[in-house]
This record gives C-alpha cells, structure tokens and sequence, in this order.
C-alpha cells in the first residue's frame, strides 16, 4: 500500500512543557507547508488555514517551504520558537521516508515534533500523459520494456519517489526518474508532457484526470478511490 500521510504537528517542546493560554491564539499563526504552492499537500494547508482561522479568529499565514523532498520546510518547523504559533504541515515523505534518505535531514522526527491532529491520508495514483500509449498498468509495464531509459517518472516527495522505485524494480524496467520539489511543478510539467509518468496525490491530479487532461491506470490501495471508481487498483491490476 502506497499512502500519502499529512499530520499537523508543532514544536514537542510547547507541546511538552508550556500551558496553552486561555486566549490562545492572540496572534497571527504561521503554518508552514513543506512544498511549493499547487500540489496536494499545499491545497490540504490552505484549507486547513481557512477554517483555522475561521475558529481562532486570527490569521493563519501559509509558508510555502519547498526543497529537498520537504526536509527544508520540515527542519524549519522542528526549529521554531516552542510557542505555538509556528505549525508544521508534516509528510509522511518527510517524517518516515527521509531520515532513511539523508544522513542529516535537519531534523529528529520523534524528538522534534509533537502531533496536533492527523489531517488526511489517501493512496497515490499512477497517471499517464495522455500521449502516451499506455491504457492500463500492464500495457505501461510493455511500453517500458519496449524502450528502457526513455519513459520519464515524475516524483515530488520520497514517498512517490519510492512507489515508482518500487514499480521500476518489480517490472524490471528502466525509466528515468526526474524529482520535483513538490506536486505543483510535477503536476505543471506533467500535464505539459515533458514527463509522462507520476504516482501522484489525489488533491493534486483527480481534476485533470476527469478533465482529459491525464490518464489514471492504477490506485496504489487495496481498495479502489472513490473519486475514481473506474479506476482499477494496483492489486487488481495485477501488481499486488
């Protein structure tokens, strides 16, 4: 099963050993989101600004912190005044894939973050370009034989990253992996064809695909997604 997990979280130490004032918040809040601005993610956290500030009645500012699969914007969240006004919009890309990936991701996932609330939790898909001939997972898998090294993947975090890794290994294919600093430039040169394969967030791709604009052939679940009900899973696929 292939996941994209978003959590908020702040600072462990406000979490641990400050009280939260009754009026809290009186200020401005910052939530920083890891990626650049149009992917998955980055739409998750302006809806959740939206209705926080709705609730607190004050602002919430969104920090786009794009780069380094999201270590950049995460290892500013883990360095944040332990005040709680400084919130992380943490990917699980970030928080369980990249301190395997990177010696020094900038930050300890366990001793750095303390969760708020677990935000939302969805399977990546398998889009194509639509110029690519290629109208199921199987017929992917023979287009790739058929012309190793020239089917480019799109990834915008370690955890699409690691899907097509794993597809890549169990097709024994060659294609070429090209990383994004998140799911709004990947999705951006995608629909532009200059990539032609991305296991993608939902949030980020459901519209184009019900547009025209790119192919669905696989949900990475054991289960199908509901926005896309004619879209087979990769278990039925025949990629378990």
């Amino acid at each position: 099963m292939q996941r994209v997990l978003v959590t908020l979280v702040l600072s462990l130490a406000f979490a641990a050993g400050l009280a939260v004032a009754a009026d809290y918040p009186d200020k401005a809040v910052r939530l920083i989101v890891p990626f650049p601005p149009g992917g998955g993610t980055d739409t998750l956290g302006r809806v959740l600004g939206a209705k926080l500030a709705e609730q607190w009645g004050q602002q919430v500012i969104i920090d786009n912190r794009g780069g380094a699969q999201g270590n950049i914007g995460t290892a500013m969240g883990a360095k944040a005044a332990p005040d709680g006004y400084v919130l992380t919009l943490a990917h699980q890309g970030a928080l369980t894939i990249n301190p395997h990936l990177y010696s020094n991701p900038g930050y300890d996932t366990l001793r750095d973050f303390a969760a708020v609330s677990s935000a939302t939790e969805m399977a990546f898909i398998l889009v194509v370009h639509p110029s690519l001939p290629a109208k199921s997972m199987r017929e992917l898998t023979a287009l790739a034989k058929q012309n190793p090294g020239k089917l480019t993947y799109a990834s915008s975090s370690s955890g699409p990253q690691m899907a097509g890794e794993l597809y890549r290994l169990t097709t024994k294919t060659d294609m070429l992996h090209i990383p994004y600093k998140g799911g709004g430039p990947a999705t951006i040169d995608l629909l532009a064809g200059h990539v032609t394969i991305m296991f993608a967030n939902p949030t980020a791709t459901v519209p184009h695909i019900k547009a025209g604009k790119l192919r669905a052939l696989g949900v990475m679940d054991g289960k199908r997604n509901e926005a896309l009900p004619n879209v087979p899973t990769a278990i039925e696929a025949g990629y378990p």
